[in-house]
């Protein structure tokens, strides 16, 4: 016999009722159904330095983190965090009191929205944004304010008073994302000085996600909003080792912050994984400390993919925003013509797409509230190999004739 539910209201907390199946699980099904390429998912398809894997293989067999480590993370991580800090961006943090080591940065950016932000409170995050902040922002109670980027001259830019006029007496907090997923816009100096002056101003809480602060190309710079005059107070930052080193699956991420900020944060982290990942955490340790060559050959991988991808994808008809940073280009698909493009929806696009040319992408709509202003772009990832991003064009290429 089945249980019985209650048909009064729904299972699931109303919260979290329009979120459902992330678009994510949905693609990626489809691209194993369908034997497609998948440049979906932002995950690589080779694994990262062989030293840091090794360091994780050393770690298990020496016992290190097989047992519950340390809740703010092991000693050796958080000073590989505050050293890389200090020495990237000149930002000084006291690895006992300002670090607290996550089960990647998904967790961090939870924990932080669950510890700052009340119900009523209201949550200001660019549109289109990944996915978990608008379930996070819903969980902690708090109300989204979507700012949009705008497609300008090759790029996706914020409007600094569009930004400014989102600002009310509810406003609580900023959540910025730089380098930006999906679009690959890397904030500049300018706009990120405006936002510092607003927050300050205002007296926000600012939340920056800067996962992929070491994917950054051509003349654009990664620069930490807490560097900025007034802000390392009112900061919490977020990095993550799986984008810089190619481990996603370790989930390992961090928060940087004043202790008040930071205790804040880890009271509400306690309580979701407690602690994770522990012998990874002492392989991030390590990785942290490769030299500069590493993360220069890193970057000038992903940007000889990146050229790849967008060439290919211009060749194959797509109008294409060449990203600052990040591992996606994002296009707009209407060149291709109502047809191909099913009319300039993202959605009905990218369900087709794994049957027309065996590839598979992500309608950017998904990442918006205004879904109108996000129809016509789809997303494409290029942390791929090169023979596999090769023959996804050739794909693209022959499904436009």
């Amino acid at each position: 016999m089945t249980g019985m539910t209650s048909s009064a209201r729904p299972l699931l907390n109303r919260r979290l009722a329009e979120f459902g199946t992330t678009i994510f699980a949905e693609m990626s099904a489809l691209a194993l159904r369908t034997g497609s390429i998948n440049l979906g998912q932002g995950f690589p398809d080779t694994d990262g330095p062989e030293e840091i894997r090794e360091a994780a293989v050393r770690a298990l067999r020496d016992g290190r983190g097989n047992q519950y480590p340390p809740g703010p993370g092991v000693p050796e991580l958080r000073t590989a965090i505050t050293a890389h800090q200090e020495r990237r961006y000149g930002l000084s943090y006291d690895p006992d009191a300002e670090v607290l080591v996550t089960a990647g940065a998904t967790e961090a950016i939870a924990a932080a929205l669950l510890a700052l932000v009340e119900p009523g409170d209201e949550v200001i995050a660019f549109e289109p944004y990944y996915d978990s902040y608008a379930a996070c922002i819903a969980m902690a109670g708090g109300t989204r304010v979507p700012v949009t980027l705008r497609p300008a001259d090759g790029s996706f830019r914020l409007d600094l008073d569009e930004l400014r006029a989102a600002v009310t007496d509810r406003t609580r907090l900023l959540l910025i994302n730089t380098p930006h997923n999906p679009t690959g816009t890397v904030l500049t100096r300018e706009e990120l000085t405006a936002i510092a002056e607003l927050a300050v101003e205002r007296d926000l809480l600012v939340i920056t996600d800067e996962v992929y602060e070491h994917l950054v190309f051509d003349a654009a710079e990664h620069i930490p909003l807490a560097t900025f005059p007034g802000m390392r107070g009112r900061t919490v930052s977020i990095g993550s080792a799986g984008k810089t080193f190619s481990f996603t699956g370790w989930k390992v991420g961090w928060v940087t912050g004043t202790p008040d900020l930071v205790t804040a944060v880890r009271s509400a982290k306690q309580f979701l994984t407690y602690v994770a990942s522990g012998p990874f955490q002492y392989a991030v340790a390590e990785a942290l400390s490769l030299p500069d060559s590493y993360f220069d050959a890193f970057r000038a991988d992903m940007l000889a993919k990146r050229d790849v991808l967008a060439t290919g994808l211009t060749e194959a008809g797509f109008e294409v925003f060449r990203p600052a940073g990040t591992y996606f280009v994002t296009t707009d698909i209407r060149p291709l013509g109502p047809d191909l493009s099913q009319n300039g929806d993202g959605f009905a696009f990218c369900r087709a797409l794994p049957e027309l040319a065996g590839v598979v992408a992500i309608p950017n709509a998904v990442f918006y509230d205004h879904r109108e202003a996000g129809a016509p772009f789809v997303r494409f990832a290029f942390c791929k190999r090169v023979s596999v991003l090769e023959e996804a064009v050739g794909r693209l290429k022959k499904l436009a004739g």
